[in-house]
């Protein structure tokens, strides 16, 4: 337990959850496609508020974790140290999504500043679990979104495994494939002409899924919000 947890202990924020808990965030949750067992109802806004007084705190992370509520397990990954984070609790957590918020914000907030998180993404979008294969696609898209310093290369290699993964019928996982090509396209200049061209290609697919997750990716790289804003960093790195 972390000092600025004080006597927050799971226990504490458990209790804290119930108690800040609304049916009316759970009605909200169904109408996103958000499915759990057990939840509280309470907001990401809440969330956030109960993580600035928690701090990291990697053992409390793993806990709430493992109590399977909803909320919980959001927390547990807001308040999580990715520098603490092991090849071996992420494949656990991956392996018990539940529904495409825990999968995303587990991603989003924490697995892609992990050291592991370009192997975990390559590794899970090759999986038959739907939640486990949208997690692939979330890493790959929370890292061109997040990652500051590594170059085109890499992320150029995750456009096969994105063009194979766009045949996949199920919701959750095409999402997760218009996601990775989105982000990645709206990365640099050389990767936009990249992703924009396999956008392209997946958009005349013979396969429903494919095309679909083509023609949801054209639309954004082919704005003018886009367009406009790779110009901007294409400048800047000129006058560098």
């Amino acid at each position: 337990m972390s000092a600025r947890a004080g006597a927050m202990d799971t226990a504490g924020v458990m209790a804290w959850l119930k108690r800040n808990g609304s049916s009316r965030t759970i009605t909200g949750m169904a109408r996103y496609g958000i499915v759990a067992r057990r939840a509280f109802g309470v907001s990401m806004s809440q969330l956030n508020t109960l993580k600035k007084r928690l701090g990291p705190d990697q053992a409390l992370s793993l806990a709430l974790w493992e109590t399977g509520w909803y909320e919980a397990r959001l927390l547990a990954a807001l308040i999580g140290d990715p520098a603490q984070v092991t090849r071996r609790q992420m494949n656990a957590w991956a392996a018990s999504f539940e529904n495409w918020a825990d999968c995303d914000t587990a991603c989003f907030a924490l697995f892609d500043k992990s050291p592991h998180a370009w192997e975990k993404a390559r590794q899970w979008a090759a999986s038959p679990r739907e939640m486990v294969r949208r997690g692939g696609y979330a890493l790959m898209a929370c890292l061109a979104l997040h990652d500051k310093t590594s170059p085109d290369r890499p992320f150029l290699t995750f456009l096969p495994i994105i063009e194979k993964g766009a045949g996949d019928e199920r919701h959750f996982v095409k999402k997760g494939v218009s996601w990775a090509l989105r982000s990645i396209g709206r990365r640099s200049p050389a990767l936009h002409a990249a992703a924009l061209a396999l956008a392209r290609r997946l958009a005349q697919s013979d396969a429903a899924a494919s095309r679909w997750v083509g023609k949801d990716a054209l639309r954004e790289l082919s704005s003018p919000k886009v367009r406009a804003a790779l110009e901007r960093k294409a400048r800047r790195g000129a006058g560098q």
